[in-house]
C-alpha cells in the first residue's frame, strides 16, 4: 500500500553522472577526498560511461583536467571536445553534458580572466562562449555554464545561434552558491583558487531572493534548464524555483555531500544506501527534475532492486 500511494518517484531517468576527464591513456587516478571517484583518461571514461549507461543512467556531465594551465584558459577547448566525440561515437544515445567553466584551465584557479587581482566579468564572456561552442560542435547534447559570470547565458546563446546551433540546450547553474561543500571537487578538478575566494561572483548562502532574481535573469537570457547548487542545503530554493518559474530544474548533489556520507558510512555511523535514497527522494520531492550525483551508478543498481526502495 505504501507503493500504491507514494507521491514522489525516483528513477534512473532523473540521473546525471559527473565524470572527470584528463589527457593520457589507461589512466584511472583515485580522488583521495572522494572514495570511488577517479580522474579518467578518455578510454577509461568511455568504460565508465558505458557501465553507467548499461545500468540505465541516461546522461553524464564532463569536467576537463588539462595538462597545462595559463591565465587565459587556453586548454579549455582541448580534452572535453575530444572526450565528447568519443562518447557520442561509441554511445550515441547517451546524453553528454559539457560543463562550461574556466577554473580548471586557469593557472590561478578562478572562473574568469583576472585583472589587477579581480575577476573581470565582461572580459571572460567571450572565452566562455568559445568553449561552449567548441563543446557543442564536438557533439555535446547540452552545455552547462557554471562560472556565475553575469551575462554568460546570453553570450553563449548568441554564439550558438550564430553558428546555427539554435536548438542546443543550455543548462545554467543559475543559483550557484559560494559553498563550503565544494572542497573535495576542487581536488578532483584541480581547480582551487590560488588567491582569494569566489565570493565575488558566487552567491551568498543567506540570499534566497537574490537566487530567484538570478534564475529569472538566466531564463530571460535563454537558459532551458536552471540549476540550484549545492542541493542538500538549498531545498527551499529548489521548491521556490520550480513553483515560481515552472522550468526544468536541476540540482547538483555536490562533492561535500558525497564525501561526508561516504566517511560516515565507512565508520558505520549511517547506512549509505538508505541515506542516499532518502536524500535523492527529498530532491525530487522539492521539485528537482534532474539530479547530478556521483552516486548515479549505485542508485541505478539500488533502484533496480525492489527491496531497496
Amino acid at each position: 500500500m505504501r507503493a500504491l500511494v507514494r507521491e514522489t518517484e525516483l528513477s534512473t531517468r532523473h540521473l546525471v553522472l559527473p565524470l572527470f576527464v584528463c589527457e593520457g591513456r589507461r589512466l584511472r587516478r583515485p580522488i583521495g577526498t572522494m572514495p570511488g571517484q577517479f580522474q579518467l583518461s578518455v578510454d577509461e571514461l568511455l568504460k565508465e560511461a558505458s557501465e553507467a549507461f548499461a545500468l540505465g543512467v541516461p546522461a553524464v556531465i564532463l569536467f576537463g583536467i588539462p595538462d597545462k594551465k595559463d591565465e587565459r584558459a587556453s586548454s579549455s577547448c582541448g580534452i572535453v571536445p575530444k572526450a565528447v566525440r568519443v562518447l557520442k561515437k561509441e554511445l550515441p544515445e547517451l546524453i553528454v553534458v559539457a560543463d562550461v567553466c574556466l577554473c580548471e584551465y586557469m593557472s590561478h584557479g578562478h572562473c574568469g580572466i583576472v585583472h589587477g587581482g579581480r575577476v573581470d566579468n565582461d572580459a571572460t564572456l567571450p572565452l566562455l562562449a568559445k568553449a561552449a561552442l567548441a563543446y557543442a560542435e564536438a557533439g555535446a547534447d547540452i552545455v552547462a555554464p557554471s562560472d556565475m559570470m553575469d551575462g554568460r547565458v546570453a553570450a553563449i546563446r548568441a554564439a550558438l545561434d550564430k553558428a546555427g546551433l539554435v536548438e542546443m540546450p543550455i543548462m545554467s547553474y543559475a543559483a550557484k552558491f559560494a559553498s563550503a561543500f565544494y572542497g573535495p571537487f576542487r581536488e578532483a578538478a584541480e581547480s582551487a583558487p590560488r588567491f582569494g575566494d569566489r565570493r565575488s561572483y558566487q552567491m551568498d548562502a543567506a540570499n534566497g531572493e537574490e537566487a530567484l532574481r538570478e534564475v529569472a535573469l538566466d531564463i530571460a537570457e535563454g537558459a532551458d534548464i536552471v540549476m540550484v547548487k549545492p542541493a542538500l542545503a538549498y531545498l527551499d530554493l529548489v521548491q521556490q524555483v520550480k513553483e515560481k518559474f515552472g522550468y526544468p530544474v536541476a540540482v547538483y548533489s555536490v562533492s561535500g555531500e558525497y564525501s561526508m556520507i561516504k566517511a560516515a558510512a565507512a565508520k558505520g555511523w549511517v547506512n549509505e544506501q538508505s541515506v542516499v535514497l532518502e536524500m535523492m527522494t527529498a530532491f525530487r520531492r522539492a521539485g528537482a527534475d534532474i539530479i547530478l550525483t556521483y552516486w548515479a551508478k549505485d542508485l541505478a543498481s539500488w533502484l533496480a532492486s525492489p527491496s531497496s526502495v
